[in-house]
């Protein structure tokens, strides 16, 4: 029953698809899926979706996991736990568990929800909001809900602005000049523009707003249709767009900024390139992410550790972070590190060196060890005296080297080193 004067995230469900695996990212997927990664000092990547709907009012989520979901469900388990039933909240964890038959998981992203739609129905809302769990960025969700109400669409679809010379990497939508999408074209060759700026291109963001009941009976049309490949952007999507009402929303006008000229920040960090990039970027002086904000914080599972700990203050052995992020936990032996990121419990040892390093959860850094332009994975133990960022072909022969050139370090990596040395 529909209540007309409660706002409109109270009526809705944020269904997020978090099953992927995010291949680009390499051995960092090896044990956990993209949404599971480490990003930001303390976050995973799926903590952006999830506070971004709690922080925009909706208290009704659930979370479709599927490529080895250990590591997310263990993190939501313990950092997403506070929901209260007797509030009507709730946030349920859904891995694909061949509820429909013996052999059958998640087919597509559609089938995601479709495989649920019974849970969905338990939760009484009047919206369905589908999230992507692998981005980065803050938006209020609200603003897009309003809009969905007020358009009558059968769905708005969350978009970016990007230059058109950049857009053939995207889900693109053409639009007319009321931002009804006209055309959903994936990857295009020549990305159309928009009516008001031909030099850009609105591109998806994997946020779908749908009335349930109307996203249900598609859903059931399309478990149906033996030719669908169950999909929201290849199947669901380009239907409504051809015999329904899609409309586009603009992430502009929704983003969360922590200023009025702030940029409207949206990653997708799935290279080892994007990813190391955007947690150097929190080292600047201003990041573009604001991870300060109190009035739109990034909820996450907050582990009890002690403060970080600088030690030695020698002229060749000192424990100084500058311009650097080091989270709770950590011990910094006689060791300069600059324009890098550590994670909890990260321990380094004397007279070794960081330099724009991005360093996981309970990672060690041994003796004399020189690191430049690095990822080290969660848990990984740097031998004394290893040399990383100085000699590419050497570090190709042991590590993963980026396009960009950044090593990922882990410690299967290390550890076939070792055996051959």
């Amino acid at each position: 029953m529909s209540k007309p004067n409660a706002r409109l995230s109270s009526r809705t469900m944020a269904f997020v698809l978090a099953g992927g695996r995010g291949s680009r990212l390499k051995e960092l997927t090896d044990t956990r899926a993209k949404p599971a990664v480490f990003f930001g000092g303390k976050t995973r990547i799926v903590d952006f979706a999830l506070s971004n709907a709690l922080n925009s009012g909706i208290r009704k989520m659930a979370i479709a996991t599927q490529y080895k979901a250990h590591s997310l469900i263990r993190h939501c388990q313990r950092g997403w736990n506070f929901f209260r039933a007797e509030r009507n909240e709730y946030l349920d964890i859904l891995p694909a568990s061949q509820r429909v038959a013996e052999n059958r998981w998640y087919l597509g992203t559609a089938d995601a929800v479709t495989q649920n739609i019974d849970i969905i129905d338990s939760y009484d809302v009047e919206y369905v909001l589908i999230l992507a769990g692998d981005h980065i960025y803050k938006m209020d969700y609200e603003l897009m809900l309003e809009q969905h109400e007020n358009s009558g669409a059968d769905v708005t679809i969350g978009c970016l602005t990007v230059p058109r010379e950049e857009a053939s990497a995207f889900g693109v939508m053409a639009i007319d000049a009321d931002d009804r999408i006209t055309s959903f074209l994936e990857k295009p060759a020549d990305p159309p523009g928009t009516p008001d700026d031909p030099n850009v291109t609105l591109a998806s963001m994997g946020i779908y707003v749908f009335r349930w009941s109307d996203l249900r009976a598609r859903l059931i049309a399309d478990a149906e249709d033996e030719n669908s490949k169950h999909d929201f952007g290849g199947d669901i999507i380009p239907d409504i767009v051809a015999n329904g009402k899609a409309v586009a929303h603009r992430f502009t006008d929704s983003c969360v900024r922590h200023a009025p000229d702030a940029p409207a920040y949206w990653r997708d960090v799935g290279t080892i390139d994007a990813y190391w990039k955007a947690n150097i970027d929190l080292t600047n002086f201003t990041p573009d992410l604001d991870l300060w904000d109190t009035d739109w914080p990034i909820w996450t599972y907050s582990e009890s550790v002690p403060p970080a700990k600088f030690i030695h203050d020698e002229a060749d052995r000192r424990g100084q972070a500058l311009s650097s992020l080091v989270a709770g936990g950590c011990i910094v032996s006689g060791t300069e590190i600059r324009e890098s990121l550590l994670f909890t419990q990260v321990h380094t040892n004397s007279y070794a060196s960081l330099q724009h390093a991005v360093v996981l959860p309970y990672a060690r850094i041994g003796r004399k060890a020189q690191l430049r332009r690095v990822v080290i994975d969660r848990g990984v133990e740097i031998p004394e005296g290893l040399v990383v960022g100085e000699d590419p072909d050497e570090d190709r022969r042991w590590f993963r080297v980026s396009e960009g050139g950044v090593t990922l370090i882990t410690q299967p990596m290390l550890d076939r080193r070792a055996a051959s040395l």
